[in-house]
């Protein structure tokens, strides 16, 4: 989770500098030359310019290479993309027709009682909110299902992968090709929508979840899940599903995605000792001295503190949250407990959790080793809601069995 965060964040902030540099400057030579005189122009005194030292030299020579290298890549990509102007296309999901060759599954859920007939691999990182909340959803239905854990840093699981990014889940279709979806909302609606109905073709349904795009406020390009939201009842439709009942779902559902995950960052990565004891905690719960070689996971631990302790500043002031970021993470938990007491059930889609209990419950338990949770559990009321979902979830689950790694010496 933490470090494709960190590469997420360092190319957007890249990119769009060589877009305005690119656009400003489009000949690379005279760009060369005008950072050139710049520098010089800065460094001079009295119409004297002043001799730079080495270690100026090897700055500049380094800005200049980056400067060069990344504008030329900026206008080669954007030569090469002929759609990077299109709004509103639609692609639909990716069709693969077997599994990646070497696929290196780490463990399995088998639940004997599974009837849904799915076969599901599920690419993650153990404490991505995300992959918490598509796992949350599978365990607490029974389904079985295969994990590739990916390392968060080298990501050589998913190399296969156009998309390099997770939870993405490979679901085996009728025609015995595998269905590639890659955004967890969307991910746990496709499989909603067949549990429901399971005659209905996976690969057939997922059609009705394509990737859109299109330009925010901004000007800038976006993509988005089609429908993430939506379950494809069509003809259906469950006796005990109200209008009122699929709305508050999605409205809690959008609510997780689009503000509460936000606020895991800036708050269990704020301070670099903060940060170094969640990554342990990640490590442990990810059982990364299991399936990584040592150097690999300490690789992911410290790199990924460092890492994510950056990038938790910069979320902040994305997100405008105030230094006192605890607050903002109660105030969103007295939010939901708030909502769920004036509804008087034990969950919020009534005697048993709804999806949008599991959604909450999976970005939650992303966090559950995290002194920030601890913090929660003491501050708010969210800790017998958090328990009761997770009692139900645990019970459902299919039994764990781990798979053998070939090449892999455990961590000491």
């Amino acid at each position: 989770m933490s470090c494709f965060r960190l590469a997420t964040a360092l190319n957007a902030v890249n990119n769009q500098s060589l877009r305005l540099l690119a656009k400003r400057t489009p000949n690379l030579s005279l760009a060369r030359r005008q950072f050139a005189n710049a520098v010089l122009e800065s460094s001079s005194s009295g119409g004297k310019v002043k001799k730079p030292n080495g270690t100026f030299k090897l700055t500049l020579l380094g800005a200049c290479i980056g400067a060069v290298a990344g504008s030329t890549y900026t206008i080669y990509t954007r030569i090469n993309d002929q759609n990077s102007h299109k709004e509103h296309e639609r692609t639909p999901p990716n069709v693969v027709e077997s599994l990646p060759a070497g696929l290196r599954i780490t463990k399995r859920y088998i639940n004997p009682k599974d009837t849904s007939g799915l076969d599901i691999v599920l690419f993650q990182f153990q404490t991505c909110p995300f992959c918490c909340k598509v796992r949350a959803y599978l365990d607490y239905m029974g389904v079985s299902y295969s994990v590739v854990e990916v390392d968060a840093v080298l990501r050589q699981d998913i190399r296969w992968s156009s998309v390099k990014k997770v939870p993405m889940v490979l679901i085996r279709q009728q025609d015995g090709q595998y269905v590639q979806m890659t955004d967890s909302s969307a991910i746990i609606s496709l499989v909603a929508t067949v549990l429901n109905d399971k005659r209905a073709d996976v690969g057939e349904l997922a059609q009705f979840y394509p990737q859109i795009s299109y330009f925010d406020d901004d000007g800038k390009k976006r993509l988005d899940i089609m429908n993430k939201y939506f379950l494809m009842y069509q003809d259906h439709t469950p006796k005990n599903m109200t209008k009122e009942i699929e709305e508050n779902e999605r409205k809690w559902r959008t609510w997780a995605d689009s503000h509460l995950v936000h606020l895991i960052s800036p708050n269990c990565y704020q301070t670099l000792a903060e940060s170094l004891e969640t990554f342990e905690w990640f490590s442990k719960e990810g059982e990364w001295d299991v399936y990584f070689p040592k150097w690999e996971r300490n690789l992911m631990v410290y790199c990924g503190a460092t890492a994510m302790w950056l990038i938790a500043k910069m979320l902040k002031r994305r997100h405008n949250l105030t230094d006192d970021v605890r607050s903002h993470m109660y105030d969103a938990l007295h939010k939901w407990t708030t909502d769920l007491k004036k509804r008087n059930t034990k969950f919020m889609g009534g005697k048993q959790p709804g999806l949008s209990d599991l959604a909450v419950f999976g970005v939650l338990s992303s966090m559950e080793g995290c002194q920030t949770f601890k913090d929660c559990l003491q501050d708010t009321n969210i800790g017998k809601w958090f328990y009761d979902v997770k009692e139900v979830v645990q019970k459902n689950r299919g039994q764990l069995r781990r798979e053998r790694i070939v090449g892999v010496e455990p961590a000491a």
